[in-house]
């Protein structure tokens, strides 16, 4: 029986939500609640092993919906593989992934997968994890500077992807002969980069979401050290690199951003002379408009934040020779206090996680065992005016007038 929720075009089935696959590299269906366009084309979408995508054909007409597990056409036999986008929307996607089914030859989609598909299907699988250790072996043996990142088996089994790493061209022949002699099957070669590496086994980045390799990202640009440098981002190597071991592709996102918005902003080279002293560049607030001012080179000393014009107002002023007395100055002529580090919350405290413990002596009274010193705990004063307890049949006990 299948399990409905509407929930305003998004409903959720046995097979899943119509509108997010649950697979990598999920795409997010909004077009889900028009019926019409789940028929506008033949094309659809299967998904295998990981981040591994392929558009079929279904020419049989075959009544497909997201999350069916489908039969189609490899080389040679046939893979197994889940549905992940049908109707108009693969259209869209073919043409994102730069796939014109006039140049490309698109196969075909056998049928759903029956029991016996399926059943093979999963001893494929059970095999891959063994395999995979096996190349590895083998490969040292052979002394190739290379990885074996992955191993996928096709739906019948008689054909396996190795996704390998390598930093140089690797001359696998010799390779490739003894997978063929030791799995009996049929090998074929991949090399993928550090970055595909992570997108296929995926994690949660220090953000807290899913990894963008793994979740929507396809396409890996180069990524630089200058995109931290204009975004003021810490050059801590341990900050920057991600799961891979590279650079953070995140870091390219607001890039251009940045540099828009520094266009109107002064050089970092230009140095700001004053009566009393003479500043140099510190750090900029891209999105306040302000920048930060220091009388060191090397480190943060007697820090003055000002505005872009103000800045332009001072360089304008040191080129025609002039040095004013302050280098900010409030609306009312006063001198503005200057902005320093301050250790506000105990950031830097290296202790400020330690709880004070206490703990009792033997006589039941608790000490403070930061001091060392035992500190009794003042009783309260018995309460005078507190109402006494009498005992029935007390012959002691005040008679009631």
């Amino acid at each position: 029986m299948d399990i409905t929720l509407n929930s305003g075009g998004c409903c959720v089935t046995k097979k899943g939500c119509d509108c997010k696959s649950n697979k990598k590299l999920g795409v997010y269906d909004w077009l889900s609640d028009l019926p019409e366009t789940m028929t506008d084309t033949d094309f659809v979408e299967v998904q295998f092993k990981n981040t591994r995508k392929g558009f079929f054909l279904n020419s049989t007409k075959i009544p497909l919906e997201k999350g069916d597990i489908v039969a189609v056409e490899s080389s040679p036999g046939h893979d197994i593989g889940e549905v992940t986008l049908v109707g108009r929307l693969v259209l869209l996607q073919m043409n994102k992934n730069n796939i014109d089914p006039e140049r490309y030859e698109i196969r075909r989609v056998y049928r759903k997968a029956r029991e016996v598909d399926i059943e093979k299907f999963n001893e494929s699988k059970a095999r891959e994890q063994q395999t995979m250790i096996k190349a590895r072996q083998i490969a040292d043996s052979l002394k190739l500077n290379m990885k074996i990142g992955d191993v996928e088996f096709q739906g019948d089994g008689n054909k396996a992807i190795f996704y390998y790493i390598a930093d140089e061209r690797v001359d696998f022949r010799q390779l490739i002969k003894v997978f063929a002699e030791t799995f009996r099957i049929r090998i074929e070669m991949k090399q993928i980069g550090a970055r595909q590496e992570a997108g296929r086994i995926g994690g949660i980045g220090p953000c807290g979401r899913e990894l963008c390799c793994s979740g929507w990202m396809t396409n890996f640009n180069s990524v630089s050290t200058t995109a931290a440098r204009v975004q003021d981002i810490s050059l801590n190597p341990q900050k920057l690199a991600g799961q891979c071991g590279k650079l953070k592709c995140c870091m390219n996102f607001e890039v251009d951003t940045y540099v828009d918005a520094q266009k109107d902003f002064p050089s970092r080279e230009m140095s700001l002379e004053t009566t009393d002293s003479t500043y140099y560049h510190f750090k900029t607030d891209v999105f306040k408009g302000l920048i930060t001012y220091s009388t060191s080179k090397e480190f943060g000393a007697n820090l003055v934040t000002i505005d872009v014009e103000r800045a332009k107002t001072v360089m304008a002023l040191n080129k025609m020779g002039q040095r004013p007395d302050v280098l900010d100055v409030k609306p009312d002529g006063n001198k503005p206090v200057p902005v320093d580090y301050t250790n506000v919350v105990g950031q830097d405290s290296l202790t400020r996680f330690d709880s004070t413990k206490r703990s009792q002596n033997k006589n039941g009274n608790r000490t403070n065992q930061t001091s060392g010193v035992a500190r009794p705990v003042q009783n309260e004063k018995p309460r005078t005016n507190a109402p006494k307890l009498i005992k029935r049949n007390d012959p002691n006990a005040p008679k009631a007038n």
